[in-house]
C-alpha cells in the first residue's frame, strides 16, 4: 500500500510562504525569523518538530486507546537542537520530545506495554529517525527542469 500526500507552498513576500494543506484545511503562513525574514510565522524547524511532536502525542494516544485506557490530556514539548556540519551548514542535530500524559501513570493499565511500542506508530518521527530520501526537482516560470 502506497498513499501520498502533497501539499504546496507558495511565495508571499520575501521569506513568507503560504503552506496550502489542500483538502479544505486552513492555510498556514510560514516565515523565517529576523534576520531573514519577519518571523510572522514558524519557521521549517518548528514545522519540523510540531510534525514530530504531533505524530508522537498521537501515536501514544493511539496506543493506550488500544488498551482501553485515559491519560488525561496529552501535551508534547519538542526541542530542536541545531549546529553546524561539516560544509559549516546549520542542521538539526537532534530532536527532544517530552510527552506528558493528564493521569498518573500508576492509573493507566498496560502502560508499560503501550511505552514499549507507541513510538512505532509514529510515521513521521520514525522516517525522520530512520532518514528520508529527499529527490528535488527545480522548474523555471514556463515549466522546464533545471535540476
Amino acid at each position: 500500500m502506497s498513499d501520498t500526500v502533497s501539499i504546496t507552498i507558495t511565495q508571499q513576500e520575501n521569506y513568507k510562504f503560504l503552506v496550502d494543506f489542500g483538502d479544505d484545511l486552513p492555510p498556514l503562513l510560514a516565515d523565517e525569523p529576523e534576520p531573514l525574514g519577519d518571523g510572522k510565522g514558524p519557521d521549517p524547524s518548528r514545522i519540523l518538530l510540531a510534525a514530530a511532536a504531533n505524530c508522537l502525542a498521537s501515536s501514544l494516544l493511539f496506543a493506550l486507546k488500544k488498551f482501553k485506557q485515559d491519560p488525561g490530556r496529552i501535551s508534547a514539548t519538542a526541542t530542536a537542537v541545531t549546529g553546524r556540519n561539516e560544509n559549516n551548514r546549520l542542521r538539526v542535530t537532534a530532536i527532544n520530545v517530552a510527552l506528558s500524559l493528564g493521569r498518573p501513570g500508576d492509573e493507566i493499565e498496560h502502560l508499560d506495554r503501550v511505552l514499549a511500542q507507541f513510538e512505532d506508530f509514529c510515521t513521521v518521527s520514525q522516517s525522520v529517525r530512520d532518514g528520508i530520501p529527499i529527490h528535488v526537482r527545480v522548474t523555471d516560470g514556463g515549466g522546464q527542469t533545471l535540476k
